[in-house]
This record gives C-alpha cells, structure tokens and sequence, in this order.
C-alpha cells in the first residue's frame, strides 16, 4: 500500500472561495492546496506551520512580497539569520507560512520555483508521535532523538516533519498556547486516520 506519502493540504475556512483566491495571489496556484467550509472553534496556535522553501533571498522577498499585498501579515518579517532568510507570515485564514532560504546570497534574477513544501507538526510527545508515522509507512530521512524528524515525502508533494509544539511555536514566532481545531486535514495514503496530537489524514482517493 502506497501509505507513506503526503500529498494535500486540506486547509477548512471560512470562505474556500477567498482562500483559493488568496493562497493563487499569495504563492501561485500550483499548490498542492484543497479548502473546505469550516466554523469549528479554533483558538491560538494550531500547532502546524507550512514551509515553502526557496533557493535564494530574492526569491523569499518575491513571495513575501505578493503574499503581503494579497492580505496576510507578518509575524517575523524576512531577514538574514545565521540559517539563512525568511520569515513568517499568517494568511487571513489564520494559516501560518514561513518563506526561507538557506542561502544568503542571490545567484541570479528572482524566480517563483518552489524547492519543497514542508509541513511541521507540533508534537506532544514526538516520540510517539513518530512511532504513528512509521507504522502507518512513513520512512525516517532525518531523526535527531526528541528534538525533530523529518521523513521522505515518497511521491507525496509535501514533506512532513515534527518538532515539540513548544519549539514549533517558537519557531515560528507565536504563542504556544491553543485549543479547538487545527483546521486541516492532511491527505495521503490508503486509509483514514488520527494521530496522536489529533491531526486528521483522509485517504488520497476519497479527497475529492
């Protein structure tokens, strides 16, 4: 069974219509995006984040730049650090993006490529939590004990990750304080499911 793959991001809204809007305007419409209707309660930090990951500052700039004008915010604006550059950024959906680099310096005129889409979960206890991704075939790329694991995004269109909700908070500039929906659903693989710290996955051939 193809179970080891990430392939959506299933955001619930308000309004799917504004949101499509937005996330096209913001970052282009390519995507690996769906969006549903949603009022369930969702309050504070809803212990995910979303990562594009670029190749140069120019780049980050260019998406920081089309995402502000079309109505997120900054909550880190986009500058050096000793990893490289980005920032992050709320989407009027409540979302949170971040927009990095690994690189300093530009190597040519800005581009809108895309290297990876990095989904971060924020983890209670990532021990376990790790454990529910193997078992349901996720294979480890990189582990470093109880402090972060990435696993092989596979045919998936995103790579996903976990970190301490405590440190992804942190990360990404927000209160870790937060209760109610995550509002999303991840969708990937055979088989529906929930993990531990109650992210929902959908399997791939029921998404749509």
């Amino acid at each position: 069974m193809n179970t080891n793959s990430l392939d959506t991001i299933t955001l619930e809204v308000a309004d799917p219509a504004a949101a499509r809007d937005f996330y096209a305007r913001a970052f282009g419409p390519d995507l690996p995006l769906d969006f549903r209707a949603s009022d369930a309660p969702s309050d504070g930090f809803r212990s995910f984040h979303i990562s594009l990951t670029l190749a140069q500052p120019a780049d980050v700039d260019s998406f920081a730049e089309t995402a502000l004008a079309a109505g997120a915010t900054a909550i880190k604006p986009v500058a050096k650090s000793f990893w490289g550059y980005g920032g992050v950024l709320r989407a009027p959906d409540g979302a949170i993006w971040k927009v990095v680099s690994s690189s300093k310096r530009n190597k040519g005129p800005a581009s809108r490529d895309i290297e990876s889409i990095v989904l971060l979960i924020g983890c209670d206890d990532i021990t376990a939590t790790k454990q529910f991704y193997v078992d349901r075939g996720f294979a480890i790329a990189r582990s470093f004990g109880k402090k972060y694991v990435e696993f092989e995004p596979g045919s998936g269109a995103v790579t996903l990750g976990l970190l301490p909700r405590k440190a992804l908070a942190k990360d990404a500039g927000v209160p870790m304080e937060g209760s109610g929906s995550h509002r999303v659903v991840l969708v990937g693989g055979d088989t529906a499911a929930t993990d531990p710290d109650g992210f929902v996955w959908e399997a791939a051939h029921v998404a749509h």
